[in-house]
């Protein structure tokens, strides 16, 4: 807390109020329109999604008037997920909240904005961890939120604070609505790719509906005459091939080991995330994972997770991968290993291992139960101007995941700095405008 700042209970300048249940109300009684009812799970990054919202009757609305909204309001899970935060900027009808949630109504001396931003700051977020670690059934107590300490700037202070808080939140907001449309994109894109390609002149090809002329018929459905096809296995250099049993006394130091954890971090197989192992010059040899390679789970606790599938994109000399994981290393005369890799991942590839998967205590696929997939052939040079394409979304993508990281961790040090007082906030208003001017000249 701020030495210079005023430090008092929040219970001081702000009405709370929080209930439990909501008098026998069930979800019988919801209606198709009327006063909204929020509830925590209509709560995403401090916006409410009214739409997603549940009504109630008038009636139940004026039964609980202490909880009715207003504008200015800010709103707090109290129950199930702690600490998940909204602020009511304006309101599209009468609303009030459910018995999960708790209303902070700023009175006098906080601004409405300002204490939106400290609920969502590391040291609240700290002191709730701090109250319901340990206990059964999280849960803010209603006299927890009256004595919170807060530590707040003169009135005319918190708002400009405010407002460099929310100029973040908007460009984070921003970034990730770009991001969902640039995901949307490579997924309407790596479908077309995968199943209607690219024709002669750089186009995709129109889809079979349109032009049937340019397709023939195949074990995956329709394909471009152009186009091959053929069994997982035989477009490897190898067969497919289980990895090296991982003993726990070798493992903490050597090289990097791909484990089936490391198929579920993304895209592709990062070296840095994986363990360290102490392999044979044997091992090296025979369970070699290098750039190209596409790997497989062989089981999982569910149907939907069997054949978990990535690749490994970067060079290497110095990885193995283990017992539990399968590899298949691409014959690159037949195949370009991205192509191959993304159909894998696709929802023909899903649907055939689902039903080559057998199900006991745990879901598991045979090795020719992921090696008997067909998987189409392009032309090589139709593959790799595919792979082209993918890779220059995934690039955009990946600048603007980057660039929503850096917001976040801007924020997240200028909040500590601001909320603490450690950092006055006019000048930082004052250079926000003077880079503005500069702009728009």
């Amino acid at each position: 807390m701020s030495e210079r700042w005023q430090t008092d209970r929040l219970g001081k300048y702000c009405y709370i109020k929080a209930r439990i249940g909501w008098r026998g109300l069930s979800a019988s009684e919801y209606t198709e329109s009327g006063p909204f009812l929020i509830a925590g799970k209509h709560i995403e990054s401090g916006v409410i999604d009214w739409n997603a919202c549940d009504h109630i009757s008038e009636f139940r609305y004026r039964e609980s008037s202490e909880i009715a909204l207003a504008e200015g309001d800010v709103i707090i899970t109290k129950d199930g997920t702690i600490g998940r935060v909204a602020r009511i900027d304006c309101l599209p009808g009468k609303a009030t909240i459910n018995g999960t949630m708790m209303l902070i109504r700023p009175e006098r001396g906080i601004h409405y904005g300002y204490l939106y931003h400290v609920l969502n700051g590391a040291e609240f977020k700290k002191l709730i961890e701090d109250k319901v670690s340990g206990s059964s059934i999280p849960h803010i107590f209603q006299r927890d939120m009256v004595a919170l300490p807060i530590s707040f700037p003169p009135i005319e202070h918190q708002a400009k604070l405010a407002q460099v808080l929310d100029t973040l939140d908007t460009a984070i907001h921003e970034t990730e609505a770009i991001i969902a449309k640039l995901k949307a994109v490579k997924q309407g894109l790596l479908q077309n790719l995968l199943t209607r390609g690219i024709d002669a002149n750089g186009e995709l090809r129109p889809p079979q509906s349109e032009a049937p002329q340019l397709y023939k018929e195949s074990p995956l459905g329709w394909i471009p005459k152009e186009w091959d096809f053929s069994s997982l296995t035989s477009l490897g250099t190898d067969g497919l091939n289980n990895g090296v049993f991982k003993e726990p006394r070798r493992v903490g130091s050597g090289i990097a080991l791909v484990n089936v954890a490391d198929l579920y971090r993304g895209d592709s197989v990062s070296l840095d995330d994986c363990e360290r192992f102490a392999a044979t010059d044997a091992e090296r040899s025979r369970y070699s994972a290098r750039q190209g390679d596409i790997f497989f789970t062989r089981s999982s606790l569910k149907l939907e997770g069997i054949a978990q599938t990535s690749f490994l994109a970067v060079e290497t000399d110095s990885a193995v991968f283990e017992c539990h994981v399968m590899r298949l290393r691409p014959n690159r005369v037949k195949v370009v290993p991205r192509f191959l890799k993304e159909w894998c991942v696709g929802i023909h590839a899903r649907k055939h291992f689902m039903a080559q998967a057998k199900q006991v205590t745990m879901t598991t696929i045979s090795q020719d139960g992921i090696a008997s997939l067909d998987c189409p052939r392009p032309p090589l040079k139709e593959q790799l101007e595919a792979v082209r394409r993918m890779e220059s979304v995934d690039s955009r993508l990946n600048a603007e995941v980057l660039t929503a990281k850096k917001l976040s961790a801007e924020k997240r040090a200028l909040m500590d700095d601001l909320l603490t007082g450690r950092v006055r906030v006019t000048p930082l208003l004052a250079q926000a405008a003077r880079s503005g001017e500069t702009a728009s000249a």
